[in-house]
């Protein structure tokens, strides 16, 4: 009598990933209110900020210029901190559970929920943009500073986005990994987003100046519309893939650790 064997083999990463993103996608596209906040939130703030204190703080109306760099930073923030809210439920409703049982890299939902959530704040940041712009927002760039903007824009949100998966994978519930997330946030408020760091107090400019979300802005802002941006731009760089790397290495251990699973 001859036996029969089978062996189950375990989905490729490529077709795991490519189905996790769909499905964070879809997630994406059930749940309209977050993808709307990402974006009525920082327009509030660019409105506020241009027309209530703009007038006093940049006098000759041209405020706008400065400020929307620090508001599509912002506009990521908001999206990208959605992340740590998605994947903690995943790992507390029990479907991590299900993953484990099947044929596939259950890691991969990770980075479905980053992929989907850097398509979304990518939109978010393009609708944001055009707002900008009539509000008066004028740029300079050309098209090769349009893209590397358009990069270091990328590069900050795929950083972040990963920054808040690991937190949402160490929190305990999804209230406490929006509050995590929620702390992060207020980053573009203690740099040159919305005031130069010359007019800040001694202590709070050494704050501003050598935390990761001014050089970014500053790189941003250089690209967009001209100003000086010397050697913040290897500095947003360097910030960038530094909390990419610890991020993603951050998400492996803790997933592991959680699930049992890699």
């Amino acid at each position: 009598m001859k036996t029969i064997q089978s062996s189950v083999r375990t989905a490729s990463a490529g077709a795991t990933n490519a189905v996790f993103i769909g499905r964070s996608i879809r997630l994406s596209l059930r749940n309209p209110e977050a993808l709307l906040m990402a974006i009525v939130l920082p327009v509030m703030l660019m409105l506020l900020f241009t027309y209530v204190f703009g007038g006093a703080i940049a006098p000759g109306g041209d405020y706008v210029d400065y400020v929307v760099p620090g508001i599509i930073l912002l506009c990521a923030g908001f999206g990208s901190a959605s992340t740590a809210v998605d994947v903690n439920q995943d790992m507390t409703n029990g479907i991590i559970d299900r993953f484990r049982t099947m044929p596939i890299r259950s890691r991969s939902v990770i980075t479905g929920h980053v992929a989907a959530s850097l398509a979304r704040n990518l939109l978010a940041t393009g609708v944001v943009g055009g707002v900008a712009l009539l509000l008066g927002f004028r740029p300079t760039a050309s098209v090769l500073e349009w893209l590397a903007a358009l990069g270091v824009i990328a590069l900050f949100i795929l950083a972040f986005t990963w920054l808040f998966a690991a937190i949402g994978l160490v929190a305990g519930s999804p209230s406490a990994a929006s509050g995590y997330g929620f702390i992060l946030l207020f980053l573009p408020y203690l740099s040159s987003a919305f005031v130069p760091t010359e007019t800040m107090p001694g202590w709070l400019r050494g704050v501003a100046n050598h935390q990761p979300i001014t050089p970014v802005i500053e790189t941003i802002r250089g690209l967009l519309t001209g100003t000086p941006i010397r050697n913040s731009a290897w500095l947003a760089v360097f910030w960038c893939l530094l909390i990419l790397a610890a991020a993603f290495v951050w998400s492996v251990w803790s997933f592991r650790r959680k699930s049992g699973r890699r």
